[in-house]
């Protein structure tokens, strides 16, 4: 439907003719619900391009836009606020298309247009995914299926912390203090008798706590013979034992390479559990140990162009103050790469790998907005066109009652815990409702998951991205108010009226419309705008909301008019169309944001 492009033509061309002024843009805003009409003309940014009483100029407006567009029937003005009446016709038009259109609301991706990147997750692998890993799973995953349904083709990626000290500390505690089963050998996922511990990324994460543990417990024995807090964290036998595991597994020693893989292999295998239970999933991967050497031929090449600045030491900076920030290193004197110099060579290497990239979405949280906003800058210096298209998805932290977790100290909550425990305070809330008679077993858990894991998504996806959040799991459990259950249970409540209708409600109708009817089209009416919205803010937010009251709107529509019980047969027929429609769309948007919704409830 474009009346509204329409409308902006015709106050154009009123303005025009009413002042000669021309005007460059129109500013719309729906129509307050205490007001008559449908689509509302904001005045007063008009009076920067013609002085004068604003209610007199909506009056002049609304004067000429009845005479000259057939589709609006009447106006009334408000302050400065010009409230059109728009014909049913409109709102019936439109919804015959998109009752048609399985796609509603999605751009299928043109092969031309150059794709986006979107990175999320990337873990080290040296524990379990915890709650942090869930906001940023469920971010991008659901950023890459919005860019997608936007119109851009997308690929989905992570870059696998897989090297550097913290790893060598996992491998160094198992392989001093995992006990031995009866054949001799070292606990493995598989020999494990504990079976918390049978994923494999929980088995290394339980080693890396053990590591701090006794580390804490030799800089103790250190400061208690008279070395300094300082000294103690440096001197400690522990830690230098890592380190030289480390500097092993730089060189290739086979030993420490061997255990490296296995106890990686053991984590990737726990992750993929993980990833499923979520809903997420990647299109490619990127690791660490393959890109940590990146970046350095591009550092020379760097220097030739000026971008980079070779100081007496060896080192190399990118001097970037005149541009309100400060100098960066990106070689060491010693000539070993830092994690800028690696981001710059992964990026360059994306590309290379997926020559119809044209821009990339770093899903990472905001404690890193200062390094991304150098990484960009730099590439940008370094003459790359795609990099005027990269974006840091930024995040607040998510915060628990008992306030930040620490991953060393094993206070974290565990990603697999989490969803457990959505699924099980779904299943007592739905036992106190008691609404689930006739169902097998096995329907009740698939239930209890697909409420547990939506009010999860949802109660993380519907807050603005860069904001922190405080996870109550009870509360985004309910069934009232702004969350997954309560959405999920008005799809729920249209399948069953669909059951219903026993009868033939494919014809196309003409009706005129009840005031519900016509605030539930107008609403999804907004549905693709939202997406693209969504897409160009890297929002979920704006879909999880925008659901919320649509939701909120078809409700209110189901209190007021009769649909099953409608005597008039094509009402009857159109308010089953449009009802199906608004479950398809919740359906629809449930999806960008990774949720199922069930069929009954």
């Amino acid at each position: 439907m474009n009346i509204q492009n329409t409308i902006e033509t015709k106050v154009k061309e009123g303005f025009l003719a009413l002042y000669t002024v021309e005007i460059p843009s129109v500013e719309f805003q729906a129509t307050r619900k205490e007001f008559e009409g449908d689509i509302t003309v904001v005045v007063f940014p008009m009076l920067r391009y013609k002085k004068g009483n604003p209610v007199q100029i909506g009056e002049d407006l609304g004067k000429y836009l009845v005479a000259n567009v057939k589709e609006i029937t009447n106006y009334n003005v408000v302050k400065g606020f010009l409230n059109l009446v728009i014909e049913d016709s409109v709102y019936t038009n439109f919804f015959n298309e998109a009752y048609a259109n399985a796609d509603f609301g999605f751009i299928k991706p043109r092969t031309d247009e150059k794709a986006v990147m979107v990175e999320y997750s990337s873990p080290n692998t040296n524990k379990p995914l915890h709650l942090g890993h869930v906001r940023n799973n469920l971010l991008g995953y659901s950023v890459a299926e919005i860019i997608k349904a936007s119109g851009k083709n997308v690929y989905k990626t992570q870059i696998i912390n897989d090297r550097g000290i913290h790893i060598c500390k996992s491998m160094l505690a198992w392989e001093k203090y995992a006990p031995n089963g009866s054949d001799g050998q070292k606990e493995t996922p598989k020999t494990t008798l504990n079976t918390e511990l049978r994923k494999g990324d929980k088995l290394v994460g339980n080693y890396y706590v053990k590591f701090d543990q006794e580390y804490k417990k030799e800089i103790a024995q250190l400061i208690a013979k008279g070395k300094t807090e300082e000294e103690a964290k440096k001197q400690a036998p522990l830690l230098i034992a890592a380190q030289q595991m480390l500097l092993k597994w730089e060189a290739g020693d086979a030993q420490v390479v061997s255990l490296w893989k296995t106890m990686n292999s053991w984590v990737y295998n726990g992750f993929e559990v993980t990833y499923k239970n979520m809903g997420v999933n990647f299109d490619t991967l990127y690791y660490e140990s393959n890109t940590y050497l990146l970046g350095k031929d591009v550092v020379a090449q760097g220097i030739e162009k000026g971008v980079f600045i070779k100081k007496e030491d060896g080192s190399v900076w990118c001097d970037l103050t005149e541009d309100g920030l400060d100098e960066k290193i990106v070689l060491r004197s010693d000539g070993t790469a830092v994690y800028m110099t690696q981001d710059i060579g992964t990026a360059i290497q994306r590309v290379k790998d997926f020559p119809d990239v044209g821009g990339m979405v770093y899903t990472v949280g905001n404690e890193q907005d200062y390094h991304f906003q150098v990484l960009f800058l730099i590439l940008k210096k370094l003459g790359f066109d795609w990099s005027q298209q990269l974006h840091h998805l930024s995040y607040g932290m998510v915060d628990l009652p008992s306030g930040k977790m620490k991953s060393r100290e094993g206070t974290v909550v565990d990603a697999d815990e989490l969803m457990l425990e959505m699924t099980a305070t779904a299943r007592t809330i739905s036992e106190e409702l008691g609404k689930l008679e006739g169902y097998s077993e096995e329907e009740k858990n698939e239930l209890y998951e697909t409420i547990g894991l939506g009010a999860l998504k949802y109660f993380i996806l519907k807050v603005d991205p860069k904001k922190r959040i405080l996870f109550d799991p009870k509360s985004s459990v309910d069934f009232q108010g702004n969350t997954g259950p309560f959405i999920q249970y008005t799809y729920a409540r249209i399948q069953s009226i669909i059951k219903k209708a026993t009868f033939d409600y494919s014809k196309v109708v003409t009706i005129e419309l009840h005031e519900k009817e016509k605030e539930l089209l107008k609403q999804l009416e907004l549905y693709p705008d939202t997406i693209q919205q969504a897409a160009s803010n890297y929002s979920p937010a704006l879909i999880a909301n925008y659901t919320y009251d649509l939701v909120k709107e078809f409700n209110s529509f189901y209190q007021n008019v009769s649909i099953l019980g409608e005597e008039n047969q094509d009402k009857k027929i159109f308010r089953v169309q449009l009802a199906k429609k608004v479950a398809n769309t919740i359906k629809s948007a449930f999806s960008l944001l990774g949720i199922r919704v069930p069929e009954r409830m």
